[in-house]
């Protein structure tokens, strides 16, 4: 089954307007997950971040082009290891771009879901957020609240892994 619905509509120039399926339905897929752990609220950064790294993690691990096909319940063990926090996630995700960049590149064909998969990789490097800071030394001052502790400005893929791992594992 073919990632991408054209309807019969002719994009600009006369060429088939092509619709991103698979990176949209992992990012259906992600927020669905995202909304049922309750996690952050949907207009947070944080959110987002989770959300984009999840998608990213669905929508990569699909080798096989079955995205439309899959039962997430199926896949939930899968997307849980590669979100792990020993896991070289970022690494992974760098070799699979490279990988799905080639194949696009081979098929000479469109690949709008290439495009909205970097889109969101280039936010989750280049985007920092304040955030705990986890690294910390307990005890090393008194914090009242939550807000009131250390803090330190991270790549939003740092911040959003966990997230996204952790409303897998929640779901």
């Amino acid at each position: 089954m073919l990632h991408e619905s054209t309807d019969g509509t002719q994009g600009p120039g006369g060429d088939e307007l092509t619709v991103p399926m698979a990176w949209l339905y992992a990012e259906y897929i992600a927020d669905e997950l995202l909304r049922t752990g309750d996690l952050m609220p949907p207009t947070s950064f944080e959110y987002r971040a989770g959300r984009d790294a999840l998608a990213l993690t669905i929508f990569l691990s699909d080798t096989r082009g079955e995205l439309s096909c899959i039962r997430v319940v199926s896949q939930l063990d899968t997307w849980l290891s590669l979100t792990a926090h020993d896991e070289p996630w970022q690494e992974w995700v760098r070799e699979r771009m490279d990988g799905v960049t080639a194949d696009a590149m081979a098929a000479r064909g469109p690949a709008p879901d290439l495009v909205l998969a970097e889109a969101a990789w280039r936010w989750l490097e280049e985007t920092e957020l304040l955030a705990p800071d986890l690294d910390a030394v307990p005890g090393g001052g008194s914090v009242v609240g939550e807000d009131d502790g250390p803090k330190v400005w991270t790549p939003a893929w740092r911040l959003g892994l966990p997230l996204g791992h952790l409303a897998i594992q929640l779901f």
